[in-house]
This record gives structure tokens, sequence and C-alpha cells, in this order.
């Protein structure tokens, strides 16, 4: 899936979560870097949860990773 967003510091970024335990993002090393730093760590998929340890194959945590540290303008499958 592809994520376009902006980070906290207005950097636009755009990457592919690919679902990859090797490389579970492509196109920016400081999303790279966010999801590397959380990873194992938990994760809420909503607002008010349930909670998931996040895992680099896992799309659906990394997607609420980037939803709680950047802003995600659009996700395409």
């Amino acid at each position: 899936m592809l994520v376009t967003g902006t980070l906290k510091d207005g950097a636009a970024y755009q990457v592919e979560v690919t679902g990859r335990d090797d490389r579970p993002v492509t196109g920016s090393r400081r999303i790279r870097a966010l999801v590397e730093q959380h990873t194992g760590r938990p994760v809420l998929l909503g607002p008010l949860g349930p909670l998931r340890t996040l895992t680099p194959e896992d799309t659906t945590a990394v997607l609420a990773l980037l939803r709680q540290h950047t802003a995600v303008v659009e996700v395409r499958p």
C-alpha cells in the first residue's frame, strides 16, 4: 500500500508499506527509522484500541503507527 503524509516538522513523505520482515517500508529513511524504533512495542490500531504489538509484516499496525506519529494524507492499496 502507498502512504503519503507529512511529518511533524512539515516534511512530506511517500512510502510503500510492503509487509516484508526485512524491509517493512520503502521510500523514506525517516519513516523506516520510525517503524524500526517502534517494532516490538504496542500500537493502538484505532483511537480507543485495540492494542497490537508492531511487527514489520503487520501492515495494519504499521499504518496505525504512521497515523499516530505523522499526518497521513492519502492511503492507496
